[in-house]
């Protein structure tokens, strides 16, 4: 192996680390607006368990948690809007990814 070998399968490494972190931290970020949600919506206890479950997996099939917590917000007649999920996601995303980092 050359040193140009070396380097590029350090920087593969390093890139399929940081993906890997990126989607940790999306992941967690998820839940955490997950139970946000929870609670503007009154869940409590199993039911916010399972919401956040629920959140984070409409994340995974449909890569749109807002659109999810939003329908539910206007479901439950809550004034919230799309802005108030946008502005908590970014609110969150730091927390998630200190989470995260601090996991290891």
């Amino acid at each position: 192996m050359t040193i140009f070998d070396d380097r590029e399968k350090q920087f593969e490494n390093k890139f399929a680390h940081d993906e890997e972190t990126a989607f940790r931290v999306i992941a967690r970020r998820n839940k955490l607006l997950g139970a946000w949600a929870a609670e503007k919506l009154g869940k409590k206890g199993g039911d916010a368990e399972a919401y956040v479950r629920e959140a984070a997996l409409a994340a995974i099939d449909h890569a749109d948690i807002g659109g999810k917590v939003l329908a539910d917000f206007k479901r439950a007649k809550l004034n919230l809007t799309d802005k108030d999920i946008g502005a908590e996601m970014q609110l969150l995303l730091p927390v998630a990814r200190e989470q995260v980092v601090g996991e290891k």
